[in-house]
């Protein structure tokens, strides 16, 4: 006759064994197909109907699932969790994984910056393992007039608050390719929003190549910059377009994020 620990011990793993079919239903649930049968699910998981059927009704009494017309779709417990999920999740946590993907692709410190009035603050940064040496790093507020991160940031501003920035003081100069007349960045603000992309090479650091690109809120709006920072000497001019097609892309999959996260 088994002991109570041999038959504790098989309860424990009934339950285990029920939580791993009930999680591998709801994996089952797409975009592509949100409903299933009863009949489809039991033939997923490899099991009798009526097996199936006792795990899909625990999943609806717990309102993981609901009945459809033709089937189960994902019941209100779903949604809840993802709205709970969706809780605290911000621009860094929703970036980081797409910025440590494009560093390893192309090998460079990836940087996410954000305006914050007439500076731009360096939010987070992905050193690559070939680092360079950066004037600047998590936290630091940089010049808006300077760097590929801060023109980007400035091309998609509200007019007004362009105006406003560049008349509120005189610019600063960093290098001698720094730009200083307004009407000059005015003019290389509407050359990067034609582009979608913004390339600097030694405006803030003098060997450094900066290749900016926007990254979009729930609404469309400009909310911050992905960045490549690398040495210049290390991108020669033929891989230049490739290096701005990874960016724009980064920046792309970082928008659809946010989208989905304020969804």
């Amino acid at each position: 006759m088994p002991t109570a620990d041999k038959r504790s011990t098989a309860r424990y793993r009934e339950r285990n064994s029920t939580a791993d079919r009930a999680l591998d239903i709801l994996g089952l649930f797409t975009s592509d197909k949100p409903s299933w049968s009863g009949a489809e699910i039991a033939a997923q998981l490899g099991v009798a109907r009526s097996t199936g059927y006792r795990y899909l009704q625990s999943l609806v009494g717990r309102g993981f699932l609901e009945e459809a017309p033709h089937g189960f779709r994902l019941g209100p417990r779903i949604f809840e969790l993802a709205r709970v999920a969706r809780v605290g999740v911000g621009l860094s946590e929703v970036s980081l994984p797409v910025m440590r993907a494009l560093s390893e692709q192309v090998n460079e410190t990836v940087l996410l910056t954000r305006r914050s009035g007439s500076s731009v603050v360096c939010l987070d940064l992905v050193e690559a393992r070939r680092a360079v040496r950066l004037t600047y790093e998590r936290g630091h507020v940089l010049p808006i007039n300077a760097g590929a991160a801060a023109e980007v940031l400035l091309a998609w501003a509200d007019p007004a608050e362009v105006a406003a920035v560049l008349s509120s003081a005189p610019l600063e100069r960093f290098t001698a390719k720094t730009l200083t007349n307004p009407d000059d960045l005015r003019a290389r603000l509407v050359q990067i929003r034609k582009r979608g992309v913004a390339v600097s090479q030694g405006e803030l650091d003098e060997h450094i190549l900066g290749v900016s690109a926007p990254i979009r809120d729930a609404v469309g709006s400009v909310c911050a910059a992905i960045s490549v920072a690398a040495l210049a000497m290390r991108v020669p001019r033929s891989e230049l377009d490739a290096l701005k097609i990874a960016v724009r892309n980064a920046a792309v999959d970082i928008s659809r994020g946010l989208t989905l996260v304020d969804a």
